[in-house]
């Protein structure tokens, strides 16, 4: 079962306690890990500085350093937690402070109810999906406590020449910490797989001759060799999650025709899910850009807390030297 040891919490100049900060301090001291909170407070550019008065900064700072503290001091006795204030822009910053760290977590709480677009995609967040090493969990600010429903959204690959499946080091992330999240939280654990039937509109048209018998077989064909890989992955999960854990959480599988993009959204919805957790790929092989469309398209349609992670092999761009 994932554990994480070492969570970074990035808060916001509220210093509200909110939900995610609830999370964070309970996942840490479930998993006894160590947990740091950052505010990072954006750098005045050098011409603006005569502007500003050093007392008003100063005074900025204080607030700044109060609000970290009252976090810490909320959680003290019950995790090891530090709390520091960093200059500079802020996903650069929460970014090298991860690989400065190690972090293996990074939570953060986003915007409010207003709808999914504007509580989840802010530049932070963006820049923080896109190009942080780590898993991020970017949690709504009037999301449920505790968590009642977990969804694990997996994707299968075509096979390559060697026969391996080139999805399954990914697949396998998102069901280890979309189960451990499960069976901490004691939640409901529901595994999606969305599929489609390549060529069927083509098969379906007036100009292919292929009758609906003929489509209708192929498209049951495809969809029970996706229920086949489905299982076949969940056996693998049993072991990769440990049969006590998974027994306990007992995933729930959905195997939905659709696209992706439009299936997880709705079945999210309808499902009332509270944390969808699924990996971010990109085929571009442009450093960075790891948000592919299925996982960009999900995310700007959904409205529920969201754990993503990259790939294994992920590099990102940020360095300490920027």
């Amino acid at each position: 079962m994932k554990r994480f040891k070492n969570i970074l919490y990035v808060a916001d100049s509220s210093g509200i306690v909110l939900q995610a900060f609830h999370h964070a301090v309970g996942l840490a001291e479930r998993n006894k890990a160590r947990l740091t909170v950052i505010l990072v407070m954006e750098r005045i550019p050098a011409y603006l500085t005569r502007l500003t008065s050093p007392t008003l900064r100063e005074a900025q700072v204080k607030e700044l350093q109060a609000t970290v503290e009252r976090l810490a001091a909320w959680a003290a006795g019950r995790v090891e937690i530090e709390s520091r204030i960093i200059e500079g822009t802020p996903f650069l910053e929460v970014i090298r402070a991860v690989l400065r760290n190690r972090h293996d977590l990074v939570i953060k709480s986003v915007g409010s109810d207003a709808g999914a677009v504007d509580w989840l995609f802010g530049s932070l967040d963006m820049n923080l999906l896109r190009k942080c090493p780590c898993p991020v969990w970017l949690i709504k600010a009037n999301g449920p406590l505790p968590i009642r429903r977990v969804m694990a959204c997996v994707d299968f690959s075509d096979l390559d020449h060697a026969g391996a499946d080139t999805a399954e080091p990914l697949n396998r992330m998102v069901l280890e910490m979309a189960g451990s999240l499960a069976f901490v939280e004691q939640s409901e654990f529901h595994v999606v797989h969305a599929w489609d039937a390549i060529g069927e509109a083509l098969m379906r048209g007036t100009r292919a001759g292929a009758d609906e018998e003929e489509v209708d077989r192929y498209i049951n064909e495809v969809r029970l060799e996706h229920r086949h890989w489905l299982c076949q992955l969940l056996h693998k999960a049993r072991e990769w999650i440990g049969l006590e854990t998974y027994d306990a959480v007992d995933p729930k599988t959905h195997v939905p025709k659709g696209r992706a993009s439009d299936i997880i959204p709705r079945l999210a919805h309808e499902l009332r899910i509270d944390v969808l957790v699924m990996g971010t790929v990109a085929r571009t092989g442009i450093p960075g850009l790891i948000i592919g469309n299925t996982a960009e398209n999900v995310l700007y349609r959904i409205n529920c807390s969201v754990l993503a992670i990259k790939p294994p092999g992920f590099v990102t761009p940020v360095t300490l030297d920027d």
